[in-house]
């Protein structure tokens, strides 16, 4: 195998890890695993989302998710077309984000949804990548906020 296909593997491996990072950590936000979706960032990470003021720390960061997502009684965070750059021990990605929020099962028809764009960055730690930086644009939502998570 040459040098140049198995960089490209490398990479291809990095991008699956990647995607997998971002799949197990948000299945377990939908699941309320906080300490699951918080162990995928690193301690020093940064989240900056729209209506809140950046948030610096894994603690801090978990504390906010918690606060504003945790009365919902089922969520779903998808993320769609996510695409990554690798840099050796370091990583870029970019994809869209498609929240919804039900407040009440009883009720299913009157949740609360979001849409908009992730930029992330990544490292690698002795556990495997991590998200160090989160910055999350909210685009659009529908229907109403109606627990005032996201105002």
């Amino acid at each position: 195998m040459t040098t140049e296909r198995a960089t490209a593997l490398t990479d291809l491996m990095d991008k699956e890890e990647l995607r997998g990072l971002l799949v197990r950590g948000w299945r377990a936000l939908d699941h309320k695993d906080y300490d699951t979706w918080i162990g995928c960032w690193t301690e020093d990470a940064e989240l900056a989302f729209g209506p809140w003021e950046p948030l610096h720390g894994a603690r801090t960061i978990k504390a906010t998710v918690i606060e504003a997502e945790d009365s919902y009684a089922a969520m779903f965070h998808y993320l769609l077309n996510t695409h990554f750059e690798i840099d050796g021990d370091r990583a870029t990605g970019v994809g869209y984000m498609l929240f919804v929020g039900v407040p009440d099962t009883a009720e299913a028809d009157a949740h609360f949804d979001m849409g908009g764009s992730y930029t992330w960055e990544f490292v690698r730690a002795d556990a495997g990548w991590r998200v160090a930086r989160q910055h999350l644009t909210m685009s659009w939502t529908s229907g109403v906020d109606s627990l005032g998570s996201f105002s």
